[in-house]
């Protein structure tokens, strides 16, 4: 005999993106309980129907009309029904980490030296839209948590990632050896290309942060221009300090000169 749910309600944690209630028969008569920040979202046939929003309902023909008609109940019918219900967690998850799987390639600006460089960082993912995610990534799956979502996501973010630090890094002409200073430009440039990548799966990127960039610390020709590159620094502000001093003495030697002139009136 198939036991029939009387309350349909999420029974999941916190780091879960979506929760499937392992009931699939229900009632007109049933309870749903919608939590704040979440969406229920019915599905029959893999075909995203009715999607409730937080509170308490009792399944009646007029509170889900689309899979009444789906299923061509009649108006008023407390029959039992099959379907499949998902909770959806709408709220922003906490950070989850990223890193390139391997070196990004690309041409360093300033000085020309072909260079390999790594990055990490951290991004916050919340859903946008329920029904595209249920269709583009959950299929069968009964949990989708934060490990799935980013295992789901390495291979996706990996190849665009890299391909967008190089294009933010020859767009800006930023100097490998200037990187860390601009990791806030650099973040926000990278998320704006990525933004488009996850509404695709129903995702909003809340934030992308690039915390860290793997240097080739040890390289012969990099650590040659690391060299090159702070030398050349260093002489502009030995230049510019010399600069000042000589300015400073100028001025002493004119006052000097107005003292002098004075005393001789």
């Amino acid at each position: 005999m198939v036991k029939i749910a009387d309350i349909i309600k999420y029974e999941g944690d916190n780091s879960t993106f979506v929760w499937k209630h392992p009931s699939e028969d229900f009632n007109y008569m049933t309870q749903l309980i919608v939590h704040d920040s979440q969406e229920a979202v019915f599905f029959k046939d893999g075909q995203a129907l009715d999607t409730f929003q937080a509170g308490r309902y009792t399944l009646e023909t007029e509170n889900i009309p689309i899979l009444g008609k789906v299923l061509n109940l009649p108006f008023g019918s407390q029959s039992p029904f099959h379907c499949e219900v998902y909770f959806v967690n709408k709220s922003v998850h906490m950070p989850m980490k990223w890193g390139t799987d391997s070196k990004v390639q690309y041409l360093e600006p300033t000085y020309g030296f072909p260079i390999s460089i790594g990055a990490s960082g951290e991004m916050n993912l919340r859903v946008e839209d329920s029904s595209k995610l249920l269709m583009k990534m959950v299929g069968t799956e009964e949990i989708l948590d934060q490990e799935k979502v980013k295992n789901f996501f390495r291979a996706f973010l990996m190849t665009r990632v890299k391909t967008y630090i190089a294009q933010v890094m020859k767009t800006n002409a930023i100097s490998i050896f200037e990187i860390d200073e601009n990791l806030t430009m650099f973040s926000s440039q990278i998320k704006a290309m990525l933004d488009a990548d996850f509404d695709d799966y129903g995702i909003a990127l809340e934030q992308f942060f690039v915390t860290n960039i793997a240097k080739p610390d040890g390289d012969r020709q990099y650590e040659r221009f690391k060299e090159l590159h702070f030398r050349q620094y260093a002489d502009i502000a030995e230049a510019k300090l010399k600069q000042q001093v000589d300015v400073i003495n100028a001025q002493t030697e004119a006052q000097k000169q107005r003292l002098l002139h004075r005393r001789w009136l």
